[in-house]
């Protein structure tokens, strides 16, 4: 009998009904596992705080997502890791770990084969093994060094059958050891960056404005005694929709901006024939450094709401950046 014929009609109200009941069942199980977050969690961390080698993780079925997810997880924020099968670890690949990893392992019943069988080889060869089950007393947790508690009071699956509740706890836990170890480890947004390098994420935290921004001649700058008719023929040529204003040594002293000459035409009080640009520019630009991060730029554009920044070093100007140029790059 083919799948759809089990298909009974039902309305909105009964489908967006069950799946709020599986969010709150959820829910219940990650609010009733903090409490059991122990001496046990703390004991784990210290284990991979100490090896010099990897993280492995292993399981089987669901329980292998999410120590796959984990591995990956840890492996991003400064913890190496990656995963073995353990059906595959007992036709070889139990080769891949060695005497200086820590070995975690998933299972929910505590009583999976395939991890069973690698167990003693492990313990053989010293390695620290750690445990996510939801039965302390099953036979992993405990040959485990470690053991930590993933126990739920029932799975979201009206069956009880389908893992859901028990996995969600069990991902929760792994993101828990990895943010646990991120902060011991004093791990930071640079180095996120270097295991992240592609897509705007890895460009916000690698890129700095002295890869993306205008330098030499591409600058436009005039000097403070500059007619208003010079400063715009620069902001025309260099096309950045602004000048800096800067004195004979290339030192800041201001800019001019497409929305500074807008208020001066809207100001009937201004001779724009007579007025001198310094009493037209911004005398206190943003401005910023050539080694910052081109993340901390499109931050500055768009708090400040600008589209461009003059970038200094010392007092003198180097450089500027648009938030045009923050978007060829991708960075935003």
């Amino acid at each position: 009998m083919s799948a759809k014929s089990h298909v009974h009609a039902t309305d909105d109200a009964a489908l967006i009904a069950s799946a709020r009941r599986v969010i709150l069942t959820e829910a219940g199980a990650l609010h009733a596992l903090a409490p059991r977050v122990d001496a046990a969690f703390a004991a784990a961390c210290r284990i991979i705080l100490g090896a010099r080698g990897r993280v492995v993780l292993s399981g089987m079925g669901k329980s292998g997502h999410i120590a796959r997810k984990i591995a990956a997880t840890l492996a991003s924020t400064g913890t190496p890791a990656f995963f073995v099968h353990p059906g595959e670890a007992s036709h070889g690949d139990l080769g891949m770990i060695t005497a200086s990893d820590v070995v975690l392992t998933l299972s929910y019943s505590g009583e999976t084969e395939e991890l069973l069988t690698i167990m003693p080889l492990l313990q053989r060869q010293g390695i620290p093994l750690l445990a996510m089950t939801g039965k302390p007393h099953s036979t992993l947790a405990r040959q485990a060094n470690v053991h930590m508690d993933v126990s739920v009071p029932s799975e979201a699956c009206p069956l009880g059958l389908a893992p859901t509740a028990s996995t969600t706890a069990a991902l929760a836990l792994g993101d828990a050891l990895a943010i646990a170890l991120l902060e011991a480890r004093g791990f930071t947004a640079e180095d996120f960056a270097y295991s992240h390098p592609a897509g705007s994420l890895g460009r916000r935290l690698l890129l700095r404005i002295e890869d993306v921004m205008h330098r030499d001649a591409a600058v436009p700058a005039v000097r403070a005694e500059a007619s208003l008719n010079e400063a715009l023929t620069e902001m025309s040529r260099k096309g950045l929709g602004m000048t800096a204003v800067i004195d004979e040594q290339r030192r800041l002293l201001g800019v001019f901006t497409d929305g500074d000459l807008r208020r001066a035409l809207d100001n009937r009080d201004v001779d724009l024939r007579s007025t001198p640009l310094a009493q037209l520019m911004t005398h206190s630009p943003r401005t910023i450094a050539p080694q910052r991060l081109a993340g901390e730029a499109a931050q500055l554009m768009e708090t400040h709401k600008i589209q461009g920044l003059l970038v200094i070093e010392g007092e003198r100007l180097v450089g500027a950046v648009t938030f045009l140029d923050l978007l060829r790059a991708k960075v935003v």
